[in-house]
């Protein structure tokens, strides 16, 4: 069976009134590239903070009206093409028991990081619709209040970047202890490593029955790891992930500083691969095999330019990555200091493309 095969009917068949987006995740011509940005259900905008002064971080994540709610902002004050699902990548960690706390000015907590291997044995795979069913619950409510307009993406993190904060314990410029675990006890560092890959199929497969249109991994630390010890502690999980929902949607790999692994991500079922802005364009359309639709790769404080600079640049990356087989995004996460109108502003650029 091909991918695209079942739950990605031709153009015009789902109702959506823009499909842009999931145009260019199947390679067909489009008029111009479909936006939108990592992190845009987020920090930069005044409503969200509002939000945050009210909520907890968890609360905001756990409660599928305040998840739906933030999902839509963007879509109401700068126009994206596409909606992401207002979550968390640790909300699968939090699932398998580990216990994670989020505080929005120091980042994520592991307060008993995982260290051996009888912790190890203690996390569990679970039934995802007992302890995730919230998110499921905020994906229908969230294409409801879509109303067709535009498509929804779910995604995870990869098992990687999961298994660093599980170990490390928290955020870190190098993960030195996660890696060290995987180094000197590689036998439980790929029992956690399964463990999380098992139970992120679950977790997206009820994402796209909820209603997601597609999904992205992020592999924010993938970048962590040298080319032969990605494939073997990250790239062989995310593929695993990619294996098992690509007959039923289309999947975004997205893999922070791992331009060297763009080759092998470029053989997989994967529908479209994520570049951040350490990456030329034309490097990656050449590391990636040239067929494969990219994402991204403006680097998030260059919101920060004027907006005519902010303008210019964006005609420029669509002209160098070809505005086929190209969705234009951030390099990463849209930063909580980008002011709307400048974000607005390179959604904007976008829409008003004109091939030369």
């Amino acid at each position: 069976m091909k991918n695209n095969d079942i739950q990605i009917p031709p153009s015009g068949v789902r109702g959506l009134k823009n499909d842009l987006f999931l145009k260019a995740l199947r390679g067909e011509t489009v008029e111009r590239p479909p936006v939108w940005m990592m992190r845009q259900a987020g920090r930069f905008l005044p409503e969200f903070r509002a939000m945050r002064d009210k909520y907890d971080f968890f609360t905001r994540c756990e409660t599928p009206e305040l998840a739906a709610e933030i999902t839509v902002m963007p879509i109401r004050s700068i126009g994206p093409d596409v909606a992401i699902l207002f979550s968390d990548i640790l909300v699968v960690p939090r699932a398998m028991g580990i216990h994670v706390e989020l505080k929005d000015n120091l980042g994520p907590i592991i307060p008993n990081p995982i260290r051996t291997m009888e912790q190890v044995n203690q996390v569990y795979v679970p039934d995802v619709n007992e302890t995730l069913g919230y998110v499921f619950d905020a994906i229908k409510l969230t294409k409801e209040m879509l109303n067709d307009e535009v498509p929804l993406i779910g995604f995870a993190g990869s098992p990687w970047t999961i298994f660093c904060y599980a170990v490390e314990g928290k955020g870190s410029k190098s993960f030195d202890t996660a890696k060290g675990f995987c180094f000197s006890n590689p036998i439980a560092a790929h029992t956690l490593l399964q463990k999380i890959t098992d139970t992120t199929i679950l977790y997206l497969k009820e994402k796209v029955k909820a209603g997601c249109d597609a999904i992205q991994i992020f592999d924010s630390w993938g970048g962590m790891l040298s080319p032969v010890d990605y494939q073997e502690f990250s790239w062989k999980y995310i593929n695993q992930i990619v294996e098992a929902l690509a007959d039923e949607t289309q999947v975004i790999v997205f893999g922070k500083g791992c331009w060297f692994a763009l080759g092998e991500m470029g053989k997989s079922r994967a529908s479209a691969l994520g570049v951040d802005w350490t990456c030329t364009p034309r490097n990656a359309r050449y590391l990636s095999g040239g067929n494969i639709t990219l994402q991204g790769n403006f680097d998030p404080s260059r919101l920060l330019s004027p907006i005519p600079v902010i303008k210019k640049m964006v005609h420029e990356m669509i002209d160098e990555f070809g505005k086929d087989k190209y969705i234009a995004n951030l390099g990463h996460g849209i930063l909580p200091n980008i002011p709307v109108d400048h974000a607005k502003a390179f959604i904007d650029a976008v829409k008003e493309y004109k091939q030369k």
